[in-house]
């Protein structure tokens, strides 16, 4: 069992690596392109980020993923080496063994199972390679393309808990979690 988060994995189609410092042109463009279609449920892209931020980010980033503490994941189409998405293995808890997945899809790139197979290729190598005890994710339960992603991705639904966190527009709203746990 492994200790230390990926560098880099692969899946058929995908190239899935942490962000680097110099990767911040591409997460730029990647979040620039897509503001609009994510600022509903990610508040981070809105207002949309300036190169020098993404840059920044992907510093602080891959100073996170150096200590084992946070893997920001980029998911490269390998046929068009285009940044489509990004993924992490977050709030690394190596005690508990446990790690929390978020994800994004670069505008456009939607509904290609690319996204699925990416998040399900982190959670596998999660549960398998690091002994994972329990992945999981939250999203809300207005969000219906994501919550039907960690469906596709197998992630099975725990619950949804009501009136537990304020969205971005300052309303309350209802919280789907979702997990896997080794078979």
């Amino acid at each position: 069992m492994l200790s230390q988060l990926p560098e880099q994995l692969e899946s058929e189609r995908l190239l899935i690596r942490v962000a680097k410092p110099g990767d911040g042109a591409i997460f730029n463009a990647a979040i620039v392109e897509s503001a609009e279609s994510l600022k509903t449920w990610l508040g981070w892209v809105w207002p949309a980020p300036t190169l020098a931020e993404s840059e920044q980010a992907c510093r602080r980033a891959y100073a996170r993923f150096l200590l084992n503490e946070d893997l920001m994941a980029f998911f490269i189409d390998k046929h068009s080496g285009v940044l489509m998405g990004g993924s992490g293995l977050h709030k690394a808890d190596w005690t508990l063994r446990q790690f929390e997945v978020g994800y994004w899809c670069r505008q456009g790139w939607g509904g290609r199972g690319l996204m699925t197979e990416g998040v399900r290729a982190l959670s596998d190598y999660a549960l398998q390679a690091l002994g994972a005890q329990r992945v999981f994710l939250t999203t809300d339960e207005r969000n219906t393309a994501s919550w039907r992603l960690a469906e596709r991705a197998g992630f099975v639904l725990e619950g949804t808990l009501r009136r537990d966190r304020l969205d971005l527009q300052g309303q309350l709203r209802n919280t789907r979690v979702y997990a896997r746990i080794p078979d």
